[in-house]
């Protein structure tokens, strides 16, 4: 059934639709046949480097030949906003482009007395309103130099012992940036180090840092973050993510020459779109038995912790209303959904398929040039060993998100207390824990996090297990609940008086192994096993540095600059065309408009999170028609928040600030069918300053008008 409609419909067939399709159909369906799956071409996805810029790509797939200039102009024109998100310069005054969601802590901690800046929004009609954001910089991208050979003559010379050569690296990169720091050309600068290929390659990378940066516009957060975490990684998207700053220097605007010019009327179905930005991470070199462990152990792990945490950060937050925590939700969420998409997509047999399509092709093809390909075979034997420690060493951590404050004082008790019959020194170094006393924000708080990860243990670990039996059972024999055995070791515990603190690490670790705190006690005997753990994942994740090294080494050996490195919050360009995807039975159109904004609201009955402030309620007529949010097949990921959308001139037409659900399995395998990232339209923007704000100002820097 899944194939036939495939075939009428003349969707392709590793569309994901087909895929969801075999999925709900999975009972009556052939299991896939991996031998017959191939690798797509752009697996590996398409965020290239500006160290290689892919002007022959580019001229050769979309008929225009980008030279160096061009290239230079962009990287110039984009900046790395604080060190979360990108952004870009879009006027000849210094005017920054970034994304409401990455601008929010930043918006909201300039505002004055009395003020509520998610609720009113900010615009600063004249430049003497423009408000300074302390600690905010932004990074301008200016020196690049290849450093790979230093770096890897440096590992060669190491010998074969890993950390030998993991510490002749960071040597070599050490002495690399301080010799570079007394150039000409780089004296001033910011630099940084930058792996691509996790190993293949190095650069150099010089910023020019700038640290005046004000406020000049924010939308309210019902417009920045309309549809709240519903929407997120969801389209047709009715999202205004955006935000204004400004650059200044020596006190006055910023004058620059690299900017991109604001194009409201950019975009047209299959026309070429570039997106330049950092993105964050990926992991398209993985091997398919890391990916494995991902999917069976890591993932599901992590979205159990996320959805726990969540939901009681959300119980706390209906009593104390704090945007702070607000915020942790947010994250929150977001990490939540777009760990379940990759989750998603490494329970998609056809997706695991290509991705071993892929490996075997990378072998064979490796092989041919006479480089070693036993590296696959030492990262699943460590995959294996990992498997076997994964539980302690990802239950029994002393993590607060995890544990909360005060259990994960008494863990790192634990661990110090069993480290100490190793080294009595670790006690000398443990007195300074004295300052750092728990301070958990409530004890409901404290409660509901040791609640649930009594919970989360109990399931990994079992009723059996030592850690598990000492939690639960009480003073009686008798077994408690998880939520009944946190509240009473958190009743009963002493860690968080500075007076028994200095006592416990006042002299060596017997006080500590013979307290009968119940906590702490917990403490020890998760503590214990948590350095068993610890130590053995530290020596593999170790040696498993120099294999991805290795394994990178080989890629680019192989393929060269063909297949672009995994994201490193690098500055990248990647390309894509406007195009919209079939979804939910239909067809998901290229734009949406301010008019599916207001139908989204009266919908919900303007129900939150799909609300409208005040002043947008009673819309002109024009205002509805405009473009508000556009779809393309860029390749982007975490990190490209607020990175600009650029066509062939060099003009900005939208702001990237999502993806779709489709995208989400993005961190290991880009699969450009109905992957699609979701951008603010300039025309959007443009027509929110002009019907809404009357921010006139700001529209006469942007368009002229």
């Amino acid at each position: 059934m899944r194939n036939q409609f495939c075939i009428q419909k003349g969707i392709v067939a590793t569309s994901f639709f087909c895929l969801f399709t075999t999925l709900v159909a999975s009972a009556q369906t052939a299991p896939i046949n991996a031998d017959t799956v191939k690798a797509g071409q752009y697996d590996m996805g398409k965020m290239w480097t500006f160290d290689t810029p892919p002007a022959d790509y580019f001229k050769k797939t979309y008929g225009f030949t980008p030279d160096e200039k061009w290239f230079e102009e962009v990287r110039l024109a984009s900046l790395r906003f604080a060190d979360y998100c990108s952004a870009s310069f879009v006027s000849a005054n210094g005017l920054v482009m970034t994304n409401h969601h990455c601008a929010r802590e930043s918006g909201t901690g300039v505002a004055r007395k009395g003020e509520d800046l998610n609720a009113t929004g900010f615009f600063a009609k004249t430049p003497a309103e423009e408000r300074r954001v302390e600690g905010l910089f932004v990074d301008q991208l200016v020196k690049l130099e290849d450093i790979t050979k230093r770096v890897q003559d440096a590992i060669s010379a190491a010998g074969t012992d890993n950390q030998a050569q993991l510490q002749a690296r960071e040597k070599a990169l050490d002495e690399l940036k301080a010799e570079y720091t007394q150039k000409p050309g780089w004296k001033g600068l910011e630099l940084q180090t930058i792996t691509f290929y996790d190993g293949g390659r190095y650069s150099l990378y010089g910023f020019k840092r700038y640290t005046d940066v004000r406020l000049v516009f924010m939308p309210e957060l019902q417009l920045g973050f309309f549809g709240g975490d519903p929407d997120n990684f969801t389209y047709p998207r009715y999202a205004l993510d955006c935000s204004f700053f400004r650059v200044y220097d020596g006190g006055k605007p910023l004058k620059t020459t690299h900017f991109f010019k604001f194009n409201p009327n950019g975009i047209r179905e299959g026309e070429p779109t570039f997106v330049t930005g950092n993105p964050g991470s990926t992991e398209r070199l993985k091997t398919v038995a890391e990916l494995e462990l991902d999917r069976d152990l890591r993932l599901p792990q992590m979205l159990t912790l996320l959805r726990n945490r969540s939901n009681a950060l959300q119980a706390y937050n209906a009593t104390v209303k704090s945007d702070s925590i607000l915020n942790e939700i947010f994250n929150l969420e977001n990490s939540y959904k777009a760990s379940k998409g990759q989750l998603d997509g490494l329970r998609d047999p056809y997706l695991l398929a290509r991705k071993a399509a892929f490996e075997k092709q990378f072998k064979a093809d490796a092989a041919k040039k006479g480089l070693p390909t036993d590296t696959w075979d030492a990262l699943a034997t460590d995959v294996a060993k990992l498997r076997q420690s994964f539980n302690d060493y990802a239950y029994l951590a002393p993590n607060p998100l995890s544990l909360g404050e005060t259990a994960t004082f008494a863990m790192t008790l634990g661990l110090i207390a069993e480290a100490a019959s190793f080294n009595p020194q670790v006690m000398e170094q443990a007195r300074g824990l004295i300052d750092e006393l728990p301070r958990p924000k409530s004890r409901a708080l404290e409660t509901a996090y040791l609640a649930a990860h009594l919970t989360e243990a109990q399931a990994a670990l079992s009723n059996d297990d030592p850690y598990v039996k000492a939690a639960l059972t009480g003073p009686d024999g008798k077994t408690r609940t998880p939520a009944e055995a946190a509240t009473y070791l958190l009743t009963n515990t002493q860690l968080t008086k500075r007076d028994v603190v200095e006592k416990l690490l006042g002299g060596d670790a017997k006080a500590i192994t013979q307290s009968t705190d119940p906590l702490l006690a917990l403490g020890r005997i998760g503590g214990q096993r948590f350095l068993v753990a610890n130590s053995l994942v530290r020596d593999l994740n170790t040696r498993d540095q120099v294999l991805r090294s290795q394994l990178g080494r080989a890629l680019f050996d192989t393929y060269g600059t063909t297949i672009p490195p995994d994201a490193t919050f690098s500055l990248r360009i990647n390309d894509g065309v406007v195009k919209g995807y079939p979804y939910n039975g239909t067809q998901a159109p290229i734009m949406t408009t301010f008019a599916g904004l207001y139908d989204r609201n009266y919908s919900f009955r303007n129900k939150a999170p799909w609300n409208l402030p005040a002043r947008w309620m009673n819309p002109p007529a024009e205002l509805l028609k405009q473009p508000m949010c556009f779809i393309s097949t860029n390749d982007i990921i975490g990190g490209n928040s607020g990175s600009p959308m650029i066509n062939k001139n060099r003009e900005a037409v939208g702001l990237v600030f999502d993806g779709n659900m489709e995208s989400l399995p993005g961190s290991f395998i880009f699969v450009p069918d109905l992957n699609r990232a979701v951008s603010v339209h300039a025309g959007g923007i443009v027509a929110a300053l002009r019907y809404i704000y009357k921010a006139d100002r700001l529209l006469l820097e942007l368009t002229g008008k």
